[in-house]
C-alpha cells in the first residue's frame, strides 16, 4: 500500500495539497493518506468527462468488452492485495473481503458480456391504414457522463457496480468513493488505466459532500448513481433536476420463518445474514418473524450460534465479527438498544459495546415503533418476534418505510407465491435471507429504499436512453 494516493482525474494522477488520513477502524491507525479534490479539481474531472463523451459513445462493443474483461482479470490478479486493503479500510473480516474481490471481478466479467448484448427491437407500426408498410426500430444510446457515489461497506464491489455498467454502456464516469474507504477505488483506478480505458473517461475523486453536490447539479453530468443513506440519496435526487437518477438506499430487512420449513438451514442463514460484516449491510437481516409453532425451537438453535461468533482482528481468518466503522455509529447503536430496553425490550445476548466492537445482539419483545425495528440499525443487532401465521409475518415486514429485500423460509409453494405477491420490496428471497445477492440479478428497492435497479444489465438500461427510428419506406 502506498503512503499517499493522488487523485485520478481523466486518466491522470494528480497530487493535491489537501489530504486526509484513511483510518483502520480496528486499531484507529492511519493506513494511508489520500488527496482530496476541491472545486477546481472537480471542474477538471467534469471537463474531462464531457470531452471523452463522444469517444466513449463511439467505442465498439467488442472493444468495451475487451477492456472490461481485462479489468476483471486485473482485479483477480491482485486479489490478496485488494482484500487486505478492504479489511484495513473498513474492518471487514478478511474472508468476506476476499469474497468481495471475487464478486467485483465477476461484476466486470458480467459487464463484458452485457456490453455486446445492448440492443433494441423491431416494432410493426401498421396498426392503422395510414401506417401500412411502416415499421420502427429502437436502439439504446449512451446517456452521457455518470457520477457514481459509493458507501464504505463495499468499497470495491459497489464501486464496480457503478463503473462496470457505465463503461459497458459507453459512458465516461466520475466516481466519488466514501471518504472512509477511498483506497480500494483508487487501486481499481490503476487497474482500469492498465486495461486501456479511453483517455479522459474515468476519474476517481475523493472529495467533500459540498464538492460532490456541485457535481450532482452540474449539467455535464447526465446520470447520478448513488448508494448510501436514504436521507442523503433523496436530497441528491432533488439536486439532480432533470438527470437520470439511480438510488440504492437503506433498509431494515425482514425474514419470515414459516411453520413448515428447513429450520436448521433457516437458523444458519439468519445467523450469517444478520451478523456478516457486523450487520453493516443494507440488506442485513434486522427483523425475524417466527411462526409460533417453531418459535421456541428457532430461538433454542439460533442463540448458541450467535454466542459462538468470534470477534477480533479482522485480518485473522478465524474471526467472524469485525469492528464497526466508527465511534459515531457505535454510539448510535448503543443509544437505540438502550432505548429499546428502557421501553420493555429484552436483550437475550449482546447489547453492549466492547471497544471498537458491538457485541452480536438478539432482542425480543420489541414494538414496531422502536428504532431497532423501524429504522436501519446497520449493526450486529437483530430482533425476533413471534407470529401466529404467514400473513401476520408478511404484514409485519411491510409495516416499514423501507422496502429493499425480504426473505421467507417455507416448504409451501403457495406460501412462496403469496409472499411474492404481498411483500412490498424490490426482491423476495425464498428459502434464503434478504442479504442474498448475485451481481447480475435486478437489485433495488421501493418506498424509502430506492429508485431504479442495479445488477449490470439493469444498470446499463438506467444509464442509456432508448431512441426510436420510425421508417416510412415510401
Amino acid at each position: 500500500m502506498k503512503s499517499l494516493y493522488p487523485l485520478l482525474i481523466g486518466g491522470k494522477w494528480i497530487v493535491a495539497a489537501d489530504t486526509m488520513d484513511v483510518i483502520n477502524p480496528f486499531n484507529h491507525e492511519s493506513i494511508a493518506k489520500v488527496c482530496r479534490a476541491d472545486a477546481e479539481r472537480a471542474e477538471m474531472a467534469l471537463n474531462s468527462a464531457a470531452k471523452s463523451r463522444p469517444v466513449m459513445a463511439g467505442l465498439p462493443s467488442h472493444k468495451k468488452a475487451e477492456i472490461l474483461r481485462k479489468v476483471s482479470g486485473g482485479i483477480a490478479a491482485r486479489k490478496d492485495e485488494m482484500a487486505r486493503t478492504i479489511t484495513l479500510e473498513n474492518g471487514k473480516p478478511i474472508n468476506e473481503a476476499k469474497t468481495e474481490v471475487d464478486r467485483a471481478s465477476l461484476t466486470f466479467a458480467i459487464a463484458a458480456d452485457e456490453a455486446v448484448r445492448i440492443g433494441g427491437e423491431y416494432i410493426a407500426l401498421d396498426r392503422n391504414t395510414y401506417s401500412e408498410g411502416r415499421w420502427g426500430i429502437t436502439r439504446r444510446f449512451a446517456a452521457g457522463p455518470v457520477l457514481g457515489i459509493t458507501p464504505f461497506n463495499f468499497p470495491l464491489n459497489l464501486v464496480a457496480h457503478k463503473m462496470a455498467p457505465a463503461l459497458a454502456a459507453g459512458n465516461p464516469i466520475i466516481l466519488k468513493p466514501a471518504s472512509k474507504t477511498p483506497v480500494s477505488a483508487l487501486i481499481l483506478g490503476e487497474i482500469l488505466l492498465e486495461s486501456g480505458v479511453p483517455e479522459g473517461s474515468v476519474s476517481v475523486l475523493p472529495c467533500s459532500g459540498r464538492v460532490a453536490e456541485s457535481m450532482v447539479s452540474d449539467p455535464r453530468i447526465k446520470v447520478l448513481s448513488f448508494t448510501g443513506s436514504a436521507s442523503v440519496g433523496w436530497q441528491l435526487k432533488k439536486l439532480a433536476n432533470e438527470k437520470r437518477v439511480l438510488l440504492e438506499l437503506g433498509g431494515n430487512a425482514g425474514v419470515v420463518i414459516d411453520r413448515e420449513c428447513d429450520l436448521d438451514y433457516a437458523v444458519d442463514r439468519c445467523v450469517s445474514g444478520a451478523f456478516s460484516y457486523a450487520g453493516q449491510v443494507c440488506i442485513s437481516v434486522q427483523r425475524i418473524y417466527v411462526h409460533k409453532d417453531v418459535y421456541e425451537t428457532f430461538l433454542a438453535r439460533f442463540l448458541p450460534k450467535v454466542k459462538a461468533l468470534q470477534s477480533g482482528d479482522p485480518l485473522d481468518e478465524n474471526n467472524r465479527i469485525g469492528p464497526m466503522i466508527d465511534d459515531e455509529n457505535l454510539a448510535r447503536v448503543e443509544t437505540w438498544v438502550n432505548e429499546a430496553k428502557a421501553a420493555g425490550a429484552q436483550v437475550l445476548t449482546g447489547g453492549r459495546r466492547s471497544g471498537n466492537f458491538y457485541e452480536p445482539s438478539v432482542i425480543l419483545d420489541t414494538t414496531p415503533q422502536m428504532k431497532v425495528s423501524c429504522m436501519e440499525v446497520f449493526a450486529p443487532v437483530v430482533t425476533i418476534t413471534k407470529i401466529d401465521d404467514l400473513m401476520e409475518g408478511l404484514a409485519s415486514v411491510n409495516d416499514s418505510v423501507y422496502g429493499l429485500q425480504a426473505g421467507v423460509f417455507t416448504r409451501d409453494l403457495k406460501h412462496a407465491f403469496t409472499a411474492f405477491e404481498t411483500l412490498e420490496v424490490g426482491g423476495v428471497i425464498i428459502n434464503d435471507v434478504p442479504a442474498y445477492r448475485v451481481d447480475h440479478m435486478p437489485y433495488g428497492g421501493v418506498k424509502t429504499s430506492g429508485f431504479g435497479r442495479e445488477g449490470v444489465k439493469y444498470a446499463i438500461e438506467e444509464m442509456t436512453e432508448i431512441r426510436l427510428m420510425a421508417l416510412n419506406p415510401r
